[in-house]
Formats: structure tokens, C-alpha cells, sequence
């Protein structure tokens, strides 16, 4: 079949509320195309002045994100618009094969994807029905490509929404709040359609889903999004935040089409820990330069002299014999004069004893005596001990005794009533003489 004499149709591609999409071939210029074509509805005017109305907004964008627009016109009492021909599935088709993408690819398309959006807010175009049907990736390059800019759908959905006159503009299942609310689409509106399909690319279904299309409208209004990570672990933080920040359910709280595309054409959305600010250098201090000092080889263990150790060995063993003998001579002569001593002490007392005089008799000890109570018997010994002498102590002269207070005049018999006083133990005058 031949278009306005020019667009010869070939395998039909899809087919939507609004049109049907065919591939053609340009006679004229000789290239492939997409011919769309709005379905015969001669009763609904609307749908003809939306349709007229996607093919101006199309010609206007000039991007390499979207679908380029060459030609629209009117055919057998049907409007048709020429297209770019992208060949390549849809992300609808790349769902339905694998169940999810790679997030690294998530992150490209989320990129490419909002870079074309943006081109078109800038425009004063809102694209109003961002879904996986309508973004398609061109096979040889790679590219992503946004088409079906208006209200017509294009590919076959098994979404609930349909695109009518009278109805809610857009598919359901990626409906922004306010647009539930029946407000007025606008850019953000376009990132929270973007939202939605970022979230099924990553984990494989759309963060809200009903059979029924009044409650999946009340789901995108007042239930929160689940966390991608709670069935995809592997999706990184930052990413997740992002995404969630794009699902607001307020318009202002959302990020423009703009700022998605730089996020997610850098590398913040991997997590990718932030380098630390350098250091401040630190003031130099003048010093001398530091040499490290070469460590010297080792030297050998040579084994000393035989000679030399028994010369050490004898050596060390001189002092030991002679503080031993000269520990013992010290002994041997402490106990020679400490049995003089006890011999001269011995003496004198034994002397004291049979004279019976009261007072000491010089002697070359220094050893005191004990007086007796001329009253009490001979045998029972001394009565008090005023002194004992030290062992080892050395006798002063005889000069240094003292004298008795008083010298008996006469020698009184044993029986006497009165008893002498006991003279006091000589005064010794020089204790420190040791030797």
C-alpha cells in the first residue's frame, strides 16, 4: 500500500488506542521510515487535533533521544505522520525477554532517557505517557530513542490505561499523583513516569501494580514505593535515593529531567566513595638532611683462645676463694675473743663471790658484777643484775673503774642489819674503741 503517493507500507509494527504504526519506505528519498496512521474515527474531532498536535510538538525537537519527526498530511480522509525509523525493540520487548536489566544499563538509560526529556521541557513539551513501550533502542548504535510524543499510543501495552478522549492522558501504571488528581501535567510529571520505569527495569515490575485501575490511581497517590533493594540487593545506595527522590509524591520535591541526566551520566549513583581533601602541607622547618645509616654486613662468631678462657675462668674464681677465707678468719676470730670475754666475766664473778666486798675489784675486764644483798644467802646468786656485758666487748684499763663512794672502814660481819648500797656499774668513756 502507497502513502500519499510517496511512503510504501511494509510489516505492520504496532498498534495503540489512537494509531497504528507501519514500516515504510520513502520513494522519494529512498530511506526506511515509520509511518503512523490515526485509526478511522470520523466522529472524535479531539483525536484528530491531538494528533495534528504530536506531529507539530515532534517537529519542534531536534535531539538524538527522540524520534525525529519528516513529514505529516492527511491520506484518504486519515492523518498519517513519517517518522524516524529506529531498529531496535522497545524496553517493553527487552522486559518481556530477560525480566530485568543489568543496573549499569538502568543507569545509561536513565541518562539518555532524561537527556531527551530535558530536551524537550525546554521546549515547553511534556511528553505526558513515558512508559517502556514508547522508549526504543536503536540496535546499531546503541542509542535510545523517546517516540510517541502526544497521547496516541503506539505499541501494545498489558497495561490498563488507554489513551481516549474523555479519559486520564497517559498509561495508568505510570501515572504521576497529580495527574491522578486530574491537575495539569507538567516536566515533573514526566520525571515520575521515568521513575516508574527505572523501578521495573531494576527488579522487574512497576513499584505500584492493581487490576484495578482506580486503585493502582490511589496506590500512586497516597502508598509509598518499596525499597528496590528488599528484591534486588545489588542496586547501590545512592541509586536507590535517587530513585525514590524521583517517586515523590509531591511535584516540587522531585528533581528535573535535567539533574537525572547528569546523576546518572556521572559516577555518584555507584557508590563511589569521595576522595579525601588533601592535607595541609605543614610549615617547613630548616634542619640538616637525614642520611639513613647503612647497616654493616655482619661479622663472623670467631671462637675465642682456649688459653684466653681459662684465663678468664681463673680469674673470676680468685675473689670468690679470698672473700670466703676472709669471711672465715672474721668468724674464727669473733669466737675466740667472744670466749675470752665470757672467761674473764667468769672469773670476776667468781671472785666477787668469795671476797664478799661490796665494791668491784680492778680487773683488765669491764665486765660488771653483781652486788649481793649482804642479807640473803650466798647460794641463791646475785639479786640484780644491773648490766650485762657485750660479747666480744674489750675490758678498759683498771684506771677508768670507778672507785667505790665509800671504803669500808671496818669489815662487818654477814649479819649485819644495815646492807651496803650496790655501787653503780662503771662509767665506760670509750665505747667506739672496737679494736
Amino acid at each position: 500500500m502507497l502513502v500519499a503517493g510517496r511512503y510504501r507500507l511494509g510489516e505492520p509494527l504496532g498498534r495503540g488506542g489512537m494509531g497504528e504504526v507501519w514500516q515504510g519506505h520513502d520513494e522519494v528519498l529512498g530511506r526506511q521510515v515509520a509511518v503512523k496512521l490515526l485509526l478511522g474515527d470520523d466522529g472524535d474531532e479531539s483525536a484528530a487535533m491531538r494528533f495534528r498536535m504530536e506531529a507539530q510538538t515532534a517537529a519542534r525537537l531536534n535531539h538524538p533521544q527522540v524520534v525525529a519527526v519528516y513529514d505529516f498530511g492527511e491520506w484518504e480522509g486519515r492523518f498519517y505522520l513519517v517518522m524516524e525509523l529506529v531498529q531496535g525493540p522497545s524496553l517493553a520487548a527487552e522486559l518481556s525477554a530477560q525480566g530485568m536489566l543489568p543496573v549499569s544499563r538502568v543507569a545509561d538509560l536513565a541518562a539518555q532517557t532524561a537527556s531527551g526529556l530535558a530536551a524537550a521541557h525546554r521546549q515547553g513539551v511534556v511528553h505526558r505517557d513515558v512508559k517502556p513501550g514508547n522508549l526504543m533502542v536503536d540496535a546499531s548504535s546503541g542509542a535510545l530513542k523517546i517516540g510517541d510524543f502526544g497521547i496516541a499510543r503506539f505499541v501494545d501495552e498489558t497495561s490498563a490505561g488507554l489513551t481516549r478522549a474523555g479519559q486520564i492522558v497517559g498509561t495508568s501504571t505510570y501515572l504521576a499523583p497529580e495527574r491522578a488528581l486530574g491537575r495539569t501535567a507538567g516536566p515533573e510529571s514526566d520525571v515520575y513516569a521515568l521513575g516508574c520505569v527505572l523501578y521495573q527495569l531494576l527488579v522487574g515490575r512497576p513499584p505500584f501494580w492493581s487490576d484495578s485501575p482506580t486503585t493502582l490511581l490511589y496506590m500512586h497517590v497516597d502508598t509509598p514505593p518499596e525499597s528496590p533493594r528488599l528484591r534486588r540487593g545489588e542496586v547501590p545506595y545512592a541509586f536507590e535515593a535517587y530513585l525514590l527522590r524521583m517517586l515523590a509524591k509531591q511535584p516540587e520535591e522531585r528533581p528535573s529531567a535535567q539533574e537525572v541526566a547528569d546523576f546518572f551520566a556521572g559516577t555518584s549513583w555507584q557508590d563511589t566513595p569521595q576522595p579525601l581533601p588533601p592535607p595541609v602541607a605543614p610549615v617547613p622547618v630548616p634542619q640538616a638532611p637525614f642520611t639513613a645509616p647503612v647497616a654493616a654486613p655482619p661479622r663472623p662468631v670467631v671462637p675465642p683462645p682456649a688459653a684466653r678462657q681459662e684465663r678468664t675462668t681463673t680469674y673470676a674464681a680468685v675473689p670468690a676463694a679470698k672473700r670466703k677465707k676472709k669471711v672465715l678468719l672474721g668468724a674464727v676470730a669473733g669466737a675466740v675473743a667472744f670466749v675470752a670475754a665470757a672467761l674473764i666475766g667468769a672469773s670476776l664473778f667468781a671472785s666477787d663471790s668469795g671476797a664478799g666486798g661490796p665494791g668491784p675489784v680492778p680487773g683488765p675486764s669491764t665486765a660488771p658484777h653483781a652486788d649481793l644483798d649482804p642479807g640473803a644467802d650466798p647460794a641463791a646468786g646475785p639479786a640484780k643484775e644491773t648490766r650485762r656485758p657485750k660479747p666480744g666487748a674489750v675490758s678498759p684499763s683498771p684506771s677508768k673503774l670507778r672507785k667505790p663512794s665509800k671504803s669500808p672502814k671496818s669489815s662487818k660481819s654477814p649479819t649485819s642489819s644495815k646492807s651496803p648500797k650496790p655501787s653503780k656499774p662503771p662509767k665506760r668513756e670509750d665505747d667506739d674503741d672496737d679494736d
